[in-house]
């Protein structure tokens, strides 16, 4: 009978503890299934509080955080204290009190005698009357990210068991805390991103890979007249902008450029924007597959720069038209003197041919002048859709004269499947005229051109002339398209300086660029380059 009473004592103490386990186990699974239902650091923080009272039935307690900035263990949320924290917040330096010790040693605490001899970084703490209090340690990605209490105002009210059950509590809330301080973290930067693009004066929108809309933000809502709770996620050929403006960001989000783009585009009512599209690559842990990971879309409202360019254009256009007047006076003037003078004397014909050519470099200046000024202006330029071989064919036969008269042969090398492209004819006929006759005065007698044309990286058209003569040093390149700026070693030639600055204005006029490749005594290469962007047969029609 002794025996099978003391069988019956252990199954009996056995089912208890197993019970107390069980309970333990649920009393966990309940605070890890409460804390997780919200994202929002103080909803966690008090629910979870709460929760762990209940369970441990404790009459008190308080979570603390570690603010790593301060260096300092921050009281965030209580219950059953007399004092309140927004009152009196409670701030302890890291290393001092309880909380110090249970930070440095990273263990959990237990104290049923709380008698004032305690080390308190807080004395204030004692006004609670607290007789006993465990403390865990609360861990989060293999860190001590603050500290779970709970106390009571009678002594030994804690059996030691308590403090495996409020570790494993302690780190389950833990997790739930930092989760909810990632999520408070992400939404303050988003919140101060948002805040910092609102304030500026252009307008943005931000889409994802596939061009649907993340982000846009105040200026670029009012530029178009949308709301942003409207087209947020929306594809960016639905959102109702301008067609104008939605043909070319679309054609820039296909063409999937490695490089920024950047265009101007008049609206109906007059509002002319500079349009920057930028590709967006976030790194990533894994291979990427080099397909962007989204762009971004910067408007800028231009129409005050634009209208002063275009008033710039016409008042330079009504002072060239103004001084022609008096150079034509002049030009004829000459010419009758010339015709009056029966047998000039030599030093005669010397002063009038210093005053015709005078006057010749003079309207040569206001020509390139006015044409300059009308390009960088954007006035009067009517882009159509070109075939670069017979635009360059038909420069070759411009030039010819200007090429048999210096004794210069010329070398067309063309690719024959050169696609076409949406520029203005004139213009880039001028451009490559303006590279032609550079090339023929530096050349010299018996020199060679070679004019070609081809298509780099799939991307960029580029158009070269190249020569043979004497080069260009390396320190005088960087200025070339300057205007007026014409090389120490060039200025025995005659010319305006505003030859290459022309060129480097139509360039960038018909969305392209220009370069120079020389070395002294290796000739020179001129180059203009234009994105493939640009190809586009019924670009005219959209």
């Amino acid at each position: 009978m002794t025996d099978l009473s003391s069988l019956t004592l252990q199954n009996q103490l056995l089912t208890q503890e197993v019970k107390r386990r069980v309970d333990q186990l649920g009393a966990i699974n309940t605070v890890a299934a409460t804390v997780s239902q919200s994202l929002d650091l103080d909803v966690t923080l008090n629910t979870a509080l709460e929760v762990v009272l209940q369970i441990v039935q404790a009459e008190a307690g308080g979570i603390s955080l570690i603010d790593e900035e301060t260096q300092e263990v921050v009281i965030r949320a209580q219950k059953g204290w007399t004092r309140s924290l927004e009152e009196h917040p409670i701030r302890v330096p890291i290393g001092k009190g309880m909380s110090g010790r249970i930070v440095r040693e990273n263990t959990a605490i237990l104290d049923n005698n709380l008698d004032g001899s305690e080390d308190l970084a807080v004395p204030s703490f004692l006004d609670e009357q607290f007789k006993s209090i465990v403390m865990a340690p609360m861990h989060a990605r293999g860190n001590i990210i603050g500290i779970l209490s709970i106390m009571s105002s009678k002594p030994d009210s804690f059996a030691p068991d308590i403090i495996g059950v409020l570790q494993a509590i302690a780190d389950t809330v833990g997790v739930a805390l930092n989760n909810a301080q990632l999520h408070e973290a992400t939404l303050e930067s988003e919140n101060n991103l948002t805040a910092i693009l609102d304030s500026t004066t252009d307008g943005i929108i931000a889409t994802d890979q596939k061009g649907r809309i993340r982000h846009i933000n105040e200026q670029a809502e009012r530029i178009f007249g949308i709301m942003r709770g409207e087209v947020l996620q929306t594809p960016l050929r639905e959102i109702p902008i301008d067609p104008k403006v939605c043909n070319l960001l679309l054609r820039a989000l296909e063409i999937r450029s490695s490089d920024y783009e950047t265009f101007e585009v008049t609206l109906e009512g007059g509002q002319t924007l500079s349009i920057t599209v930028s590709p967006v690559y976030v790194e990533k842990q894994v291979e990427r597959n080099g397909e962007t990971d989204g762009w971004v879309i910067v408007f800028r409202d231009v129409t005050h720069r634009r209208k002063a360019e275009l008033a710039r254009a016409q008042f330079i256009a009504a002072a060239a038209h103004d001084m022609r007047s008096p150079l034509g006076v002049t030009i004829n003037a000459l010419k009758l003197l010339e015709s009056m003078i029966d047998d000039p004397d030599p030093t005669v014909n010397e002063v009038l041919g210093l005053a015709q050519n005078g006057v010749d470099r003079l309207q040569v200046l206001i020509d390139d002048v006015l044409r300059l000024e009308q390009i960088e202006a954007g006035y009067g330029i009517e882009k159509e859709e070109v075939e670069i071989i017979g635009l360059l064919r038909e420069v070759a036969r411009q030039i010819k004269p200007v090429l048999d008269a210096n004794q210069v042969t010329l070398t067309l090398e063309v690719a024959n499947d050169l696609p076409p492209l949406n520029l203005d004819r004139q213009l880039i006929s001028r451009a490559v005229l303006n590279y032609l006759d550079n090339a023929a005065k530096y050349t010299g007698e018996g020199g060679h051109i070679i004019l070609r044309a081809y298509i780099k990286s799939e991307t960029m058209l580029h158009i070269e002339v190249e020569d043979n003569g004497p080069g260009i040093p390396t320190q005088e390149q960087t200025r070339l398209f300057e205007r007026f700026y014409r090389a120490p070693t060039t200025r025995s030639v005659p010319g305006t300086g505003l030859g290459l600055a022309i060129v480097k204005s139509i360039a960038t006029a018909n969305g392209g660029d220009v370069y120079v490749r020389s070395s002294s005594g290796q000739g020179s290469t001129f180059g203009l380059s234009i994105k493939m962007a640009q190809v586009d047969p019924h670009a005219a029609s959209q």
